[in-house]
């Protein structure tokens, strides 16, 4: 079920409505009704899969139990594996299996060895990366002593596949969300005001924009062989803007939807092209992702508290992990080893105490009007990310680069294709540029009312009128 689909306009009034009815009563019914709604949610694309959620909600919860009561080390790395071996292997097999036989296939014959091509034709569960780092939070933290474990199956179950981030985020800590659902929840006009005002805007940055660079995109990338290289370029930018449009889109109808069930959901986008370096950038961008491979991978690596050495080893692996979680290609893993080395310069040039601000929450404010140092920085920032995109959005390593040699190889003086894109996206920048400051775009509330409706009907009217094609998936889907 689409978020930008007639059905999901008709589901979520009714899951609201039976919702807020209940809430004078038991808290669990309206868990129970967020548990319904949000196995109905996933089940729409193919109900085979939910059992691979409930596979992993109850192994979870009874380790999480379990783990409680041990007091054994051993018998509680025990337990910890157990949660690691199901989830990760399920993960691993749906996502990766195809990938490591078909990369093991092409290493024999790069060594003259003969061997039958094994890769399986495996669906990919929608979701499966998000819920399952979700999932595992929770064990890890129980592990670690830092919650306890919850002794509710209804509230763990509805915590796992809470259906407005169930398949692509924000990925939830245990610690921030379950806690949420054992507490009773009242309804806030001011809040449920606020969540629809950033669903408009996510829909705005889904429909009108990302979708609408979605053809744009693919005949660039389609057709890079006979295109100019300043098309090549408009095609890097305009896939820059898509993804972000297309994921921050996602993430501020996720957090929207919430809220209108009483639910707060953390921030995963903070105006990342504003970024003035690359760490800058990673606090901005995908921000639940990042901080989950910061605590669960990188710092018990070792972190920045260790020899220079070993500190770049941790962030290269680390950039490398993350860029494999996005997709089974060998191009996401280059292209998060790209950023991994773009952070080990950022490291080089500004030291180590500079370099731990990737792996901390603080993140800097613009000013009103950026200083042409402040601009130039960010240009560079930009300028590298957009190189990096262009690995992500590549079939492979080798289209990447024959990509990139063409786009420097080519004329830039030729006829650049579409050029209409450009004034979307100059719009979209303006905007989030004056609402930098704000946790999203359209956090207007503070306008006269009918300076907020105006804004309002424009949104609405002009995603009817320049609505892109409805039929394009999120991005995100396919990790």
């Amino acid at each position: 079920m689409l978020f930008n689909s007639l059905s999901f306009a008709v589901f979520v009034p009714v899951i609201f409505s039976i919702y807020w009815a209940l809430h004078r009563h038991n808290l669990n019914y309206q868990n129970v009704v967020i548990l319904i709604a949000s196995y109905v949610f996933y089940g729409w694309w193919d109900w085979r899969f939910l059992a691979l959620i409930f596979v992993s909600s109850i192994v979870d919860f009874i380790v999480g139990l379990q783990l409680e009561k041990a007091s054994s080390l051993s018998f509680r790395k025990f337990l910890l594996a157990i949660s690691l071996l199901v989830n990760l292997g399920l993960l691993g097999y749906f996502k990766y299996c195809g990938f490591f036989i078909e990369s093991f296939v092409n290493l024999l014959h790069q060594l003259d060895m003969q061997a039958n091509n094994l890769a399986l034709q495996i669906i990919l569960p929608v979701g499966i990366s998000f819920y399952t780092f979700q999932t595992l939070s929770y064990t890890i933290d129980v592990y670690r002593r830092k919650m306890h474990a919850t002794k509710n199956p209804i509230a763990f179950f509805a915590f796992v596949s809470f259906f407005p981030q169930l398949v692509a985020g924000p990925i939830e800590r245990a610690q921030s969300l379950l806690p949420q659902f054992e507490r009773k929840r009242t309804f806030d006009i001011n809040k449920a005001n606020d969540g629809l005002r950033q669903i408009l805007w996510g829909l705005f940055k889904k429909v009108v924009i990302a979708d609408n660079l979605a053809s744009h995109v693919d005949f660039v990338f389609g057709n890079y062989l006979e295109l100019s290289g300043i098309a090549l370029g408009l095609g890097t930018l305009y896939f820059a803007i898509q993804i972000y449009c297309d994921f921050s889109g996602y993430s501020d109808i996720a957090i929207g939807v919430a809220k209108l069930f009483g639910f707060r959901l953390m921030r995963n986008f903070a105006f990342p092209y504003f970024s003035r370096n690359i760490a800058e950038f990673w606090r901005r961008w995908h921000i639940s992702l990042s901080t989950w491979f910061r605590d669960y991978v990188f710092i018990p690596l070792g972190g920045s508290r260790v020899t220079r050495t070993r500190h770049i080893w941790n962030v290269m692996l680390t950039f490398a992990i993350s860029g494999l979680w996005h997709g089974s290609n060998w191009n996401f893993v280059v292209w998060g080893a790209l950023h991994g080395f773009y952070y080990v310069i950022f490291l080089l040039v500004k030291g180590k105490k500079s370099s731990t601000q990737l792996m901390s929450g603080a993140k800097s404010e613009n000013p009103a009007l950026p200083s042409l140092r402040e601009l130039s920085q960010i240009g560079i920032t930009f300028s590298m990310t957009l190189f990096a995109w262009i690995f992500f959005r590549a079939d492979s390593v080798e289209h990447a680069l024959q990509f990139v040699r063409h786009m420097v190889t080519h004329s830039w003086l030729d006829d650049p294709g579409s050029t209409q894109p450009l004034l979307f996206i100059a719009i979209l920048l303006i905007i989030d540029w004056i609402q930098a400051r704000k946790h999203h775009s359209l956090q207007i509330g503070w306008m006269p009312a009918w300076a907020r409706w105006a804004a309002y009907s424009t949104l609405v009217a002009i995603m009817f009128a320049y609505g892109g094609d409805k039929h394009v998936p999120f991005i995100y889907f396919q990790f």
